[in-house]
């Protein structure tokens, strides 16, 4: 089920950021506790920063070749990027530095090679741990059952930060019907935030896209990917 995008860019950035302020004040969230990540894959330039004049902060990218001449493009403007694609480990060096958050670590290797990567560039690099939440056989990420065991190994990694989940549940018609997907997130991070482990946080939750964003935030998103219902469309 596609969003229905209606009004200019300008118009949709505010009628996103309203509806996300509503969502947390149904929840009975404090106002600011949802940060909205503009996913701007296939989006040109011109367009994003209209985007940005309108009061987006935060822009998202999902491959690594269209990104960095969008990051460098931006480099006037104070905007902070979030990587939230697959993420090849031998396009790694290419995004540290310029990432606030990789939202897609799908696996122990790759975070081993962002940490590698990290050290090399003598940064640190915050990373969210991407969750099959559906155990969808086409999807990338940990399942449920695995991810405690694997987030321990990671919190050894001294150059990354894990800072939470993230996970794209799987295609329903009713933005209710993945409800339980985001509550099932959101009892996972309290599970191994429970577990004290060190250096892992579970503050950030990324979940939510377009259709589902409000769901989403009752649900304890801190984090809501919204690409068509600002800018249109994709055409891939």
């Amino acid at each position: 089920m596609e969003a229905l995008v209606e009004g200019t860019i300008a118009q949709r950035v505010q009628s996103v950021l309203a509806k996300i302020r509503s969502a947390e004040e149904r929840a009975g969230r404090p106002a600011g506790s949802v940060r909205l990540v503009a996913a701007t894959k296939t989006v040109a330039v011109d367009r994003m920063k209209e985007g940005v004049s309108a009061g987006l902060t935060i822009l998202g990218e999902n491959r690594v070749q269209e990104a960095l001449p969008k990051v460098a493009a931006f480099s006037e403007t104070p905007v902070r990027w979030h990587f939230l694609g697959q993420l090849q480990r031998r396009k790694v060096r290419s995004v540290i530095g310029l990432f606030e958050v990789i939202h897609s670590v799908d696996s122990v290797e790759l975070a081993q090679e962002i940490d590698r990567r990290a050290g090399e560039a003598g940064c640190h690099q915050d990373v969210l741990i991407e969750i099959n939440i559906g155990n969808e056989p086409t999807k990338a990420g940990f399942s449920p059952a695995d991810v405690t065991q694997a987030v321990t190994i990671m919190a050894e990694f001294s150059h990354i930060g894990i800072r939470g989940l993230m996970t794209i549940p799987p295609q329903t018609d009713h933005p209710n019907e993945a409800r339980p997907y985001f509550r099932k997130l959101h009892e996972l991070a309290q599970q191994i935030a429970a577990r004290r482990i060190p250096s892992v946080k579970m503050d950030e939750l990324s979940m939510g896209m377009s259709n589902d964003y409000e769901v989403a935030i009752e649900e304890g998103a801190t984090l809501v990917r919204v690409g068509t219902a600002i800018f249109g469309t994709r055409h891939v």
